[in-house]
């Protein structure tokens, strides 16, 4: 893939949910929800301060997030359907 997101953007590949309850009762599709858990696909450089400094992202490329349900802009690079958005709109980092 060709795409580098710029500044403090991630670009993310949602995690899909599960496809049936715990009660064993399946989902349909009209009713899921789009998931807000995702893998970090690419991330930009950083965000620069007031004194020109660099401040590297908290994120790193494969790290499994959580993010906001309305976070972010979708698009589709090389077929797949991926999610550009801020660092801050990222919850939290899902330890493995």
């Amino acid at each position: 893939m060709a795409f580098r997101p710029l500044h403090d953007r991630v670009l993310l590949r949602r995690i899909e949910g599960e496809e049936k309850t715990k009660g064993g009762i399946i989902i349909p599709d009209t009713a899921k929800e789009k998931p807000q858990e995702g893998e970090v696909v690419a991330i930009g450089p950083g965000i620069r301060d007031e004194q020109g400094r660099l401040n590297a992202l908290g994120v790193r490329t494969g790290d499994r997030v959580l993010f906001g349900k309305w976070s972010g802009t979708e698009v589709k690079i090389d077929g797949q359907d991926l999610l550009i958005l801020k660092e801050s709109d990222i919850l939290g980092i899902i330890a493995a």
